[in-house]
């Protein structure tokens, strides 16, 4: 089987304790020759580690090239690097969000070497439950999040953090800033930008996806509202049925926890979901249907790692061109729809793409 090098830029918690590990035991698949971080030490750090060369500037690894693909795991909107590396010839896995604005995913145009990374798409157990779906009508689709402190989450991790200098982050920044404002309007509160960046695109984007895997994209939002927390609700129209979402950062809550329920006409999908940072932990779908006059109830669960089946379907785009669950098309859904979901929070306050998304 062809062995694809892979770059990764970004060194912190998704590269340290998710996709570096998942990398070293996929080495039928995978060579990472090249790592990048905006903080030096920790590129050479993790080059000796990996054997892979060092690299402080990403710009600067992709013109220096020498390999087949890239991984992007930084933090903020990824749209520049990613047009970068397009431009550069290189295939694409990107973890969400793919941009903070359309402008951003626009300008990539449809580009079949990308991928965007929701890994959710790739357990197993959310596949099993989109065939047992099989074109069954939604009539709604529940979704709550429970998500203490990230620090509780990785307590067991040992991640050792990046400290890039001020003036090799600020321009990243200030890209961020610019692309905040172009989807929210320059005047937008605070509040609004923090939870359109850090609590849509950064975690419910992930439950946007489940809905785009069994309903299709939310038709409208019809109900948003966020409390201190912060905590998020949200509702609306799917193609068929309806959608309900809730999201709570509870730093003190005992576990992370995700449930997902799709009720349709012949019965009931329950997925919960651990913490993502957990590998081979599994989800558990738990299917009602009826038998009779009586209820049948089954239980699924498989430890196959999502990251690592997303690895497999990036390996397959790469060397088979094989389409990936998210691509451009599916991560502009999720910025429309986490716009609509802004608008409908903050009102007139916002401008930018969200006035008119």
């Amino acid at each position: 089987m062809h062995v694809v090098k892979v770059a990764l830029a970004g060194l912190g918690v998704a590269a340290q304790v998710m996709y570096l590990p998942l990398l070293a035991r996929r080495r039928d698949l995978f060579e990472v020759t090249d790592v990048c971080d905006l903080d030096p030490a920790r590129a050479e750090a993790t080059g000796r580690l990996t054997g892979a060369r060092p690299h402080a500037d990403p710009l600067e690894m992709l013109g220096r090239g020498g390999f087949d693909a890239l991984v992007v795991l930084t933090a903020g909107s990824h749209g520049a690097l990613v047009a970068a590396a397009l431009e550069a010839g290189f295939a694409v896995l990107c973890e969400k969000p793919l941009a903070y604005s359309r402008a951003e995913a626009e300008a990539l145009r449809a580009d079949e070497r990308l991928m965007v990374g929701y890994m959710k798409q790739y357990d197993p157990a959310v596949r099993r439950a989109a065939a047992l779906l099989a074109g069954r009508a939604v009539r709604h689709l529940d979704v709550t999040v429970l998500h203490p402190a990230d620090e509780a989450q990785l307590a067991f991790a040992r991640v050792r953090p990046s400290r890039p200098a001020p003036e090799a982050l600020a321009p990243w920044l200030r890209a961020d800033e610019a692309a905040l404002d172009a989807a929210l309007g320059p005047d937008a509160p605070a509040a609004a930008r923090s939870l359109y960046a850090g609590v849509v695109l950064g975690s419910l984007c992930h439950d946007l996806a489940l809905l785009r895997t069994f309903g299709g994209p939310p038709v409208t939002v019809d109900h948003a509202a966020a409390w201190d927390g912060p905590s998020l609700e949200v509702s609306g129209a799917l193609r068929r049925g309806r959608y309900g979402l809730r999201w709570h950062y509870l730093p003190g809550h005992p576990a992370y926890r995700e449930t997902v329920s799709v009720h349709h006409e012949d019965g009931t999908l329950e997925l919960v979901f651990p913490s993502p940072y957990l590998m081979n932990a599994p989800t558990v779908l738990t299917s009602s249907s009826p038998d009779g006059a009586a209820e049948v109830r089954a239980v699924h669960r498989d430890v196959s790692e999502a990251f690592e089946l997303q690895l497999e379907a990036f390996h397959a785009l790469v060397t088979e061109g094989t389409p990936p669950l998210t691509g451009l098309d599916g991560a502009l859904a999720d910025i429309v729809a986490a716009q609509q979901i802004i608008r409908a929070v903050a009102g007139p306050s916002v401008g930018g793409e969200a006035r008119d998304a």
